[in-house]
């Protein structure tokens, strides 16, 4: 608070007490009174009122400031009626109440959206679930009867699945704590589990897959691992080039393993390469593609956030390497050890 403002504030209080201090110095000189004591009269009013209003400043400064620093320290600074007492002041008391209302209405916005955005959220994993069982129909079907239309179809239900996957692990994203399980993973049989998700996808476009680097193994969920790789691999084919190659390989550094996931495509360009991860953004090479939607990398990024792994991108416009980084729990390995 301005000490400047707060004086200006009280120019009404100003003006009260020259006007007060003024009727009383006519009265005492139509009293009789001398000068020297009307002067002292007005000089102690002046210094009783200066004092007051120096001590008010002060006081309200300390009040305000310690409000302003319990809400900058809030999350939720809505709920900062919680922790105010009750003030003293009536015009205080008003402005109090106002705020108590403006909470009990925003905790009630919160919780009607929040039981909406759970009612959807499950929408979502019961309508995955139902329409996995038509999916998995189909493969079995086109399976069971090879020609070249079922081999065709067998690439589209691969991309159909990769997205119901990706409209469930989006929905999840938000409460992945309520659904991972965290072990010992070795890198090897997830890649081949990814790789198994999208055979025939990379059959079709004749991807060369190289996986003879990966050797290590990762305290991670495994679930959540294989489907960060699928959208990998799913965007390894769409922006490939001819004689498309997919590299795997790990290297442990310090208390950290990294998994490279490499390709020899188009590359991302340089101004790109910072905003690859937001939610909706393309970039250049996604508008060549209408495919495009630039919610996978988005999604590999927000669940590497909530499971500790980090992730980077990395291009010089001739193929694109993506890092997965995994902590080393040195406390499991020498309890193991």
């Amino acid at each position: 608070m301005s000490r400047k403002q707060y004086v200006k504030n009280l120019l009404p209080t100003f003006l009260v007490n020259f006007i007060g201090m003024l009727a009383l110095a006519l009265f005492l000189i139509a009293s009789g009174n001398s000068i020297d004591t009307i002067i002292l009269i007005l000089v102690v009013w002046s210094v009783i009122l200066l004092i007051y209003i120096s001590v008010s400043c002060t006081l309200r400064k300390r009040y305000v400031e310690r409000l302003l620093s319990m809400a900058e320290q809030l999350e939720e600074r809505y709920l900062i009626p919680e922790l105010m007492k009750e003030p003293e002041r009536a015009d205080d008391r008003v402005f109090y109440q106002i705020l108590k209302m403006a909470e009990k209405a925003m905790l009630e916005k919160i919780n009607t959206i929040q039981r909406e955005r759970k009612e959807y959220r499950e929408y979502i994993e019961q309508w995955v679930h139902e329409v996995k069982t038509p999916i998995t129909a189909m493969k079995l079907l086109c399976e069971n009867n090879h020609s070249d239309f079922t081999r065709e179809l067998l690439v589209e239900l691969e991309k159909t699945n990769r997205f119901t996957e990706q409209a469930l692990y989006y929905a999840r994203s938000e409460y992945t704590e309520k659904d991972y399980s965290i072990r010992e993973v070795p890198l090897a049989d997830v890649i081949h589990e990814a790789i198994a998700d999208n055979k025939y996808l990379l059959r079709q476009n004749h991807i060369t897959i190289d996986i003879a680097g990966v050797g290590d193994s990762v305290y991670t969920d495994e679930k959540w691992v294989r489907f960060i790789l699928n959208q990998l691999i799913g965007n390894a084919v769409k922006y490939r080039t001819e004689q498309p190659l997919l590299c795997f390989r790990s290297e442990k550094q310090d208390d950290q393993v990294h998994l490279f996931v490499e390709d020899n495509g188009i590359g991302i360009s340089e101004s790109d390469l910072p905003r690859i991860f937001e939610k909706g953004f393309t970039g250049q090479n996604g508008r060549m593609i209408q495919s495009s939607t630039g919610i996978g990398l988005y999604l590999c990024k927000r669940l590497c956030d909530k499971l500790g792994i980090g992730l980077e991108a990395h291009s010089d416009g001739s193929g694109t390497s993506i890092v997965l980084s995994f902590h080393v729990n040195h406390f499991i390995v020498q309890v193991q050890g």
